[in-house]
């Protein structure tokens, strides 16, 4: 009968047990995401004031999530809003210097306001993790 019990006490902890890694590894994933999307928007806004003297940011935004909502996987999402006194096309070069343009992924754009928009969006160091889904 002890035998019996042992068995059946693995039985029933053995998926409990994986069921507890996997939600530990989705959590560390979601921790490592956040972090890359922090450190990825740290690293904008400090290349932004480096090549920009005279920039005034007026908003910094990040986000990490399924940002575009197509697929099951993870974007770092970067926005930032600023203004300047340089011309756009010099801006852009001096921007596209460190950062590949891309019209969804990568661009600067300029409102109807006279600020700019700089948005970098990156995949996720945990692409496939539960938050993009």
């Amino acid at each position: 009968m002890k035998t019996l019990k042992r068995i059946a006490l693995i039985l029933v902890s053995v998926p409990l047990i994986l069921i507890g890694i996997l939600i530990l590894y989705e959590l560390f994933g979601m921790c490592v995401n956040h972090l890359a999307t922090a450190r990825q928007t740290k690293q904008l806004v400090a290349t932004l004031k480096e090549e920009v003297p005279d920039i005034e940011l007026t908003d910094v935004h990040s986000e990490t999530g399924n940002t575009s909502g197509t697929g099951n996987h993870v974007d770092c999402l970067s926005l930032i809003t600023f203004s300047t006194e340089m011309p756009q096309s010099e801006l852009e070069d001096k921007i596209y210097q460190h950062y590949e343009y891309d019209e969804w992924m990568c661009y600067l754009a300029k409102n109807e306001d006279g600020f700019y928009r700089f948005r970098l969006n990156t995949s996720a160091p945990f692409a496939g993790n539960i938050e993009g889904h």
